[in-house]
Formats: structure tokens, C-alpha cells, sequence
């Protein structure tokens, strides 16, 4: 995710703002330390503008 964001030239706050989540939980799962739900995932994606799938994969 953390590279969709950076290509998208968003920082954690306003990835996280545009979600509507805290900046920590968006650190949290791009260090693999927070596990987001299925909704979470679906509004991810939806921000950066890709499948889920794509959140998967990376670039």
C-alpha cells in the first residue's frame, strides 16, 4: 500500500484524512503491524483509486 500511496504523491496524513482514519492505523498497516477489516480494505482502495487486488500486489 505504502507504494500505491507514494505513487498516488500522498503522505500518510492526507491518505489518512482522504479515508477518514488516523494517520497511525495507515503506519500500522504498511508496517504490517495492523490488520485492516474487509471495509477497511474496500475504503483503501477505493482512495487510492484501485482494486483491492491491487492492494495485494503493489505496482
Amino acid at each position: 500500500m505504502r507504494e500505491l500511496r507514494k505513487a498516488k504523491g500522498l503522505s500518510q496524513e492526507d491518505f489518512a484524512d482522504s479515508c477518514e482514519f488516523d494517520r497511525t492505523y495507515i503506519s500500522g498497516i504498511e508496517r504490517g503491524t495492523r490488520n485492516p477489516t474487509l471495509k477497511a480494505l474496500e475504503i483503501l482502495a477505493n482512495a487510492l483509486d484501485v482494486s483491492i487486488e491491487s492492494l495485494f500486489k503493489g505496482l
